[in-house]
């Protein structure tokens, strides 16, 4: 994605919603690796949840999150299993504190408001100016608040050189 190809026209009632995004080809993006203790609880229901960014849907099963920042997110549980292990003597799938894996994301900031489903059919997020888009895999992204994304994620370490 080129960078002239996610500007919003002043003229817009409300921020452009971003299409057929991919990060691994734009210039202003770089990989990053967060780092947080969450407190999850798992959904006995399916309901909704409202976020900064947007309304979060979850099934039954799903994760409920609550971040080190109070911030409060659902992940569905098969996506929750592949990028959260427990701490303590929990067993995964029992509510309680949960660390993210390292897993790298490609993120940008932002320099206009902007609109972007979390997945093909999924929830509308809502990102400001100086918010970060992220980029899960094709097609999987996230919008994080710039004071939320300054206190979680660090830029991915660069490996020695190959010989």
């Amino acid at each position: 994605m080129a960078s002239d190809e996610i500007r919003a026209s002043a003229e817009d009632a409300q921020p452009p919603l971003l299409r057929d995004v991919d990060l691994r080809s734009d210039p202003q993006a770089a990989s990053y690796i967060k780092h947080e203790t969450v407190q999850v609880q798992f959904a006995t229901k399916a309901g909704e949840l409202s976020s900064r960014e947007g309304p979060n849907r979850y099934a039954a099963g799903d994760a409920i999150l609550t971040g080190a920042t109070g911030d409060r997110w659902s992940v569905s549980r098969a996506r929750f299993e592949a990028r959260y292990q427990t701490l303590g003597d929990a067993a995964m799938g029992q509510d309680g504190p949960y660390v993210n894996q390292p897993i790298p994301v490609l993120a940008r900031r932002m320099t206009h408001p902007f609109r972007m489903a979390r997945s093909a059919g999924g929830d509308l997020l809502h990102g400001k100016s100086g918010d970060w888009l992220l980029q899960y895999a094709p097609g999987d992204y996230g919008v994080v608040e710039q004071g939320r994304f300054a206190q979680v994620y660090r830029p991915e370490p660069k490996g020695p050189p190959l010989a």
